[in-house]
């Protein structure tokens, strides 16, 4: 694990960094509390601090307060080393942020049984975040295709859509439904319709821009945003998308299978009021239309005079 060790006595970063060496840290040592700082500022910055009390610039209790005003994650666990004894300056140390403190002179093997007490504690946060964010996964991801669920993109359709009209750009919105899915399941089993729904969702991902969003919308059906799409650029990403799925056939019942779509666009030119839930069902109306003309196809349906294919 990588360690900040800061100190302005040179023989004293001498002395931790032989030391710390040896227990096995990464040592980085810094001279001064404005060094400290940066270091501890920096996006990959260490997960454990040993900072001295007084140091030039700004000592180790203000580096203290501002590391913990940062807020920032991962955790940095800080460990004050002082010559002060006395229990006022200890509380105003543990106060500004610091996790734990060490007097000068200070006795090796006690220093490093502090220090794995802290690498412990950095220990269990990283269990804690990964569980965090496995539940954040879990609560706005489909658990089959690993795209967005419905109350995300939904969720995220809206933030896009306050975002168009705020800096007056346009805003499209895709419905695309697997064609004849039921005769899917009916035929091969549902296990085959999951595999189709998994690969459908990876030929989706790899046809869109990387700030574009694709959900799950239900079923087989996926609601598609596209952040900037006018009606061209609109027609040509759903476009690309259906022939992401009708020029491969799609394996799951031993040999390759052909599974078409058929897609609803929309667009908005961010100029004028909106909202999500209007996007969503003219979306749904192409779709719908798209269905009727036989499937396999593209339809618009908007205010925008953009012609189906």
């Amino acid at each position: 694990m990588r360690i900040l060790a800061a100190e302005d006595n040179p023989v004293f970063q001498t002395v931790l960094r032989g030391m710390l060496t040896k227990w096995g840290y990464e040592v980085i040592i810094a001279k001064d509390g404005i060094e400290a700082l940066r270091a501890l500022q920096a996006e990959n910055a260490p997960r454990l601090a040993l900072l001295d009390w007084m140091m030039p610039g700004i000592d180790g209790v203000d580096v203290c307060r501002r590391v913990r005003s940062m807020g920032r994650e991962p955790y940095i666990y800080i460990l004050l080393l002082t010559a002060r004894t006395d229990s006022d300056d200890l509380v105003a140390g543990m106060d500004a942020g610091a996790d734990d403190y060490l007097t000068k002179p200070f006795n090796a093997p006690e220093l490093r049984a502090r220090l794995r007490a802290g690498q412990r504690i950095l220990e269990l946060q990283a269990q804690l975040l990964e569980a965090r964010e496995a539940l954040r996964l879990e609560a706005t991801h489909d658990g089959l295709t690993g795209l967005l669920n419905r109350r995300a993109v939904l969720g995220l359709l809206q933030v896009e859509l306050e975002r168009a009209m705020r800096e007056k750009q346009p805003l499209a919105v895709l419905m695309l439904d697997l064609d004849h899915f039921k005769e899917i399941n009916d035929r091969f089993g549902h296990l085959a319709g999951d595999a189709v729904l998994r690969d459908a969702a990876n030929r989706m991902r790899n046809s869109v821009r990387s700030y574009d969003s694709v959900g799950r919308y239900g079923g087989e059906e996926f609601l598609v945003v596209l952040p900037g799409g006018n009606g061209e650029a609109a027609l040509a990403q759903a476009e690309r998308l259906r022939l992401a799925m009708a020029n491969e056939p799609f394996s799951f019942s031993g040999e390759g299978q052909k599974v078409t779509c058929s897609i609803g666009v929309t667009w908005h030119r961010g100029m004028t009021p909106c909202d999500a839930d209007s996007l969503v069902r003219e979306a749904d109306l192409g779709l719908y239309a798209a269905k009727e003309a036989g499937r396999n196809r593209v339809v618009c349906v908007c205010l925008e005079p953009v012609a189906a294919r």
